[in-house]
């Protein structure tokens, strides 16, 4: 997974990194079922706090773009059809 956080977008991190991600979902770059980053190596790839990446990650969870188990990691949903976002 790979993308860049603008410095002059206005919206907050967490945000920016939602939307980051639901586009690459929806371009079928993150595929249902594949592990993304965990939230530490996210934040230290992106130079910024863990948090703002926690943030991003419940916020798609609840979405249903994410599933988390503790122990597995965080995936793409694997009931998630590709190229396509949850109703």
């Amino acid at each position: 997974m790979s993308f860049r956080l603008d410095p002059s977008d206005t919206r907050a991190l967490p945000v920016q990194i939602a939307e980051a991600l639901r586009t690459q979902v929806a371009a079928g770059i993150l595929l249902p079922g594949e592990q993304v980053p965990s939230t530490r190596s996210l934040a230290r790839d992106l130079g910024i706090s863990r948090g703002s990446v926690v943030t991003a990650y419940e916020q798609l969870t609840a979405e249903g773009y994410l599933t988390a188990s503790v122990g597995s990691g965080t995936i793409i949903n694997p009931h998630l059809p590709h190229g396509r976002t949850p109703q």
